[in-house]
């Protein structure tokens, strides 16, 4: 079990509101003994407050932080707030990203570069800028995260997210051989569909379209937000994990496997 103790380090996570898939991630690395450091938007700053209330109630330290990925002076100021509140980044797990249900046609220039900003361009700034840190200390763990939709699309009309996704797995390999000579493992989780976060909510005025997703899986089920995706987690984070770097891990129930 040692090899899944977080003692003693330090987390940071972004797109840590309540409601997302990153306040899972960070209850579960606090559960290990890893302190936080929770980054969102600033707009989500009650329910930010709310996953750091969740975390000391676990014992552990929590800091907020507000960022936008997209730009590099924010995602620095972040980075420098979080080692200035705990000296040292020892975890990144990279949550925020952002969707658009829109067909090619419809879609202006403007919405696609924002979905290209945060969820690609956005991932390589905060990484970049959290590797900083790692190098010097010739350890790190990086976990980006993609979608289930990195090798295959879906069937709603989401080509800005489809592609901005699909390159943050191939990002994850290419800054996987640049930094695996500091010791620091980069990795990507590539999650199916988890039912119900923040952005899998509309689903719900959809029922025939969760149905069909549930019968795409092997399981027969989507995956829940609570439990599905904790142990993935952990495992990058861990010393359990020091041997894997460049991987895209799918936890999606099956569904790329038909």
């Amino acid at each position: 079990m040692n090899q899944f103790d977080l003692t003693g380090q330090v987390s940071l996570v972004t797109g840590a509101s309540a409601g997302g898939l990153g306040y899972h991630s960070a209850l579960a690395l606090a559960e290990h003994g890893s302190d936080l450091f929770l980054a969102d938007q600033a707009s989500r700053k009650e329910d930010l407050e709310q996953t750091k209330a969740a975390i000391e109630a676990l014992g552990r330290q929590a800091e907020v932080g507000f960022v936008d990925v997209a730009d590099e002076g924010s995602v620095d100021a972040m980075v420098a707030a979080a080692t200035g509140r705990f000296g040292k980044i020892d975890v990144l797990v990279h949550h925020a990203g952002v969707m658009l249900r829109k067909d090619a046609f419809e879609m202006t220039l403007a919405e696609w570069q924002r979905i290209v900003d945060i969820n690609l361009t956005g991932t390589w700034l905060v990484d970049r800028r959290v590797a900083r840190e790692m190098v010097g200390r010739q350890r790190g763990k990086i976990i980006n995260t993609s979608t289930l939709y990195t090798n295959v699309v879906g069937p709603l009309p989401e080509s800005a997210y489809y592609a901005s996704k699909a390159g943050v797995a191939n990002l994850t390999r290419g800054l996987a051989l640049e930094w695996g000579k500091y010791n620091v493992q980069v990795n990507c989780i590539a999650p199916g569909v988890f039912y119900p976060t923040q952005m899998t909510a509309p689903l719900q005025a959809q029922p025939e379209r969760l149905e069909w997703m549930r019968q795409r899986t092997f399981l027969g089920r989507l995956g829940n937000p609570e439990s599905d995706l904790r142990g993935l987690v952990v495992f990058l984070s861990a010393a359990a994990s020091d041997y894997v770097t460049g991987q895209v891990i799918f936890a999606d129930g099956g569904w790329t496997a038909w």
